[in-house]
């Protein structure tokens, strides 16, 4: 397969790292276990109906994939407004990237809160041990919250220091949460799978 686990999770994708729809559709089955075996060590849950789903190559490929898939796309344009559309969500080694969602399944909850958790994307952070924590720069693409409530679905940036880089990559324990007076989550230290996963992102 064109992408393999272990490959610089920074790099960005060109129209030659993808399959032609007829390459995914035999390959579809074997590209998605691998995603999903590789995203084990991405996803965070903060608290009960909160997550960080950690973004890199390997994600934002599937992603592209699926999305040409499914909109049968296969002309050179479209393929490369996808590419534009998902690149900036792979991290650039001195950042870590994520989509933030609230998963509450009943919907009317999940509309009451969302009004609760109003300017919650503000609020989300992460933590090299030792160095003070770095809040989300949030929803760089559109605004997601609007007068009356947050949106369940929001895109993250966490801009770390080099040397908040350094001491990550020599070893220094990751930790995460969220300061919403609503909802206040502090889960430190992450779990080594998650942290191991994370370092990979950083250059």
């Amino acid at each position: 397969m064109k992408t393999i686990e272990g490959e610089a999770s920074m790099q960005k994708l060109s129209r030659s790292d993808l399959y032609s729809l007829e390459e995914y559709s035999t390959l579809r089955n074997e590209f998605r276990q691998q995603l999903m075996a590789h995203k084990k060590n991405r996803r965070l849950p903060l608290g009960d109906i909160a997550a960080l789903y950690f973004e890199d190559r390997l994600t934002m490929q599937y992603q592209i994939q699926e999305m040409l898939r499914v909109e049968r796309i296969f002309e050179s344009e479209g393929i490369q407004e996808e590419l534009d559309a998902y690149n900036p969500l792979i991290p650039d080694g001195s950042n870590l990237k994520a989509t933030f969602m609230i998963e509450v399944p009943d919907e009317d909850v999940r509309r009451n809160k969302l009004a609760e958790l109003k300017g919650i994307e503000d609020e989300v952070w992460l933590r090299v041990e030792g160095f003070d924590p770095v809040f989300a720069i949030a929803d760089e693409d559109l605004e997601r919250e609007n007068e009356e409530k947050t949106s369940s679905v929001h895109f993250m940036r966490f801009e770390l220091t080099p040397d908040m880089v350094a001491a990550a990559k020599q070893g220094a324990a990751l930790g995460a949460g969220i300061s919403h007076a609503a909802y206040t989550v502090q889960l430190e230290p992450l779990p080594e799978n998650i942290r191991a996963a994370l370092v990979v992102d950083l250059d």
